[in-house]
């Protein structure tokens, strides 16, 4: 990898804090920005960044629009705008997926596909977001669309897959509404089953258009591995995976533990993780659908026990509400990952006045280049 890298785009995306810093040196500045945060705590082990810290993304997103003279552009919305940068490849992008939306951009005009326009609310294709299988090679394209009619579809992916038969299957979203959000609630699959799979930890997981899958799967793998080393399991423990999403912890550690509760809310997340679970062939977690405090308040109320806690909550860490009804629930231990080490070391404070231990900390470098990390917590009761 080159040190001294340049990127084209650096001055208009700012997508990457750390694009021109040494691979070494952010890992020092992010070791010292969690020691700062989690210091009061306990102490803080040395981080493990990526031996290739480069095209680890295997989530791609481009919005589309259009220049002044009307052709095709795909990129990055600029920083705090919603104007979009062109861009042809990112160092951080899965290298097939960039080439991908490359060539669509290219399909786009003998097609007559118009890309659309935000402030007139006029135009058919607004993003396009890929996935792609690490282990399994399988690529997903996600076609999200203003209205559900993609002129000549089957001939557009003929032409598309002539160009990389390596795509397995392409699904249209339709995201009709004024909204920041991607994807709309609306799809349909054109080419393929719809989603693909991929293998996390020795295990098989089924990623649809909308499923929390993390990025980076090389570093995904260390941090859940640190998860359930934390978690001390002995094959005689009943494990709550709160913020389950598609079931990927819980599965991973359901070979280690008696048993494995695991919650989410939503609703599409839990079926894949259902699927996941039979897909595995694992008997000994169930799933449930339910916000994840609620859940445990019902659980410490019925005098449930349970001996560990994983948590993985969003970037804003988690509530009051979740935080006290861990403690009503009381695990021995509580496995807490986290996104955001600011909200991180929030939450702890609130679960160390509360009769928790913080006994070791593990930042792992999830998105190298950027100003993320993340962070394994082992506390005890």
């Amino acid at each position: 990898m080159s040190e001294n890298r340049k990127c084209p785009y650096e001055k208009n995306c700012g997508g990457c804090q750390y694009v021109s810093t040494p691979y070494a040196e952010q890992l020092k500045k992010k070791q010292k920005e969690v020691a700062k945060l989690l210091s009061p705590f306990c102490k803080v082990e040395p981080i493990i960044g990526m031996e290739n810290p480069e095209h680890y993304r295997n989530k791609v997103h481009a919005a589309f629009s259009h220049d002044k003279k009307g052709n095709a552009i795909a990129g990055v919305y600029k920083e705090k705008t919603h104007q979009v940068v062109d861009v042809d490849s990112c160092f951080l992008d899965n290298e097939k997926a960039d080439a991908i939306i490359y060539t669509i951009k290219k399909l786009l005009k003998s097609f007559k596909i118009k890309t659309y326009d935000e402030d007139k609310g006029y135009g058919l294709l607004r993003h396009v977001l890929i996935r792609t299988g690490r282990v399994s090679g399988e690529i997903m394209v996600v076609l999200v669309l203003a209205s559900p009619i993609l002129p000549s579809k089957n001939n557009f992916v003929k032409a598309l897959r002539k160009e990389h038969p390596e795509i397995t299957t392409v699904v249209i979203n339709v995201n009709d509404k004024k909204t920041s959000m991607v994807l709309g609630d609306k799809q349909q699959t054109i080419y393929g089953k719809g989603f693909i799979t991929d293998t996390l930890c020795g295990k098989q997981f089924k990623i649809s258009p909308k499923s929390f899958y993390q990025v980076n799967p090389v570093q995904t793998e260390v941090l859940y591995g640190k998860a359930i080393e934390f978690a001390d399991l002995t094959g005689k423990e009943v494990v709550l995976d709160a913020y389950c999403g598609i079931g990927t912890i819980g599965i991973i550690a359901s070979d280690k533990a008696k048993e494995v509760i695991a919650v989410e809310l939503n609703r599409d997340a839990v079926r894949d993780a259902i699927t996941n679970a039979k897909a595995n062939q694992i008997k000994n977690v169930r799933f449930y659908e339910n916000d994840a405090g609620r859940f445990m308040v019902g659980l410490a109320e019925q005098g449930a026990k349970v001996d560990v806690v994983f948590m993985d909550p969003p970037r804003a860490g988690s509530d009051e509400a979740f935080l006290s009804s861990v403690v009503k629930l009381a695990p021995e231990k509580v496995v807490y990952v986290s996104c955001n080490p600011e909200t991180l070391a929030r939450d702890l404070k609130y679960l160390t006045k509360k009769g928790y231990e913080v006994e070791k900390a593990q930042p792992v470098d999830m998105f190298p280049f950027t100003e993320h990390c993340e962070v394994c917590v082992k506390l005890c009761r």
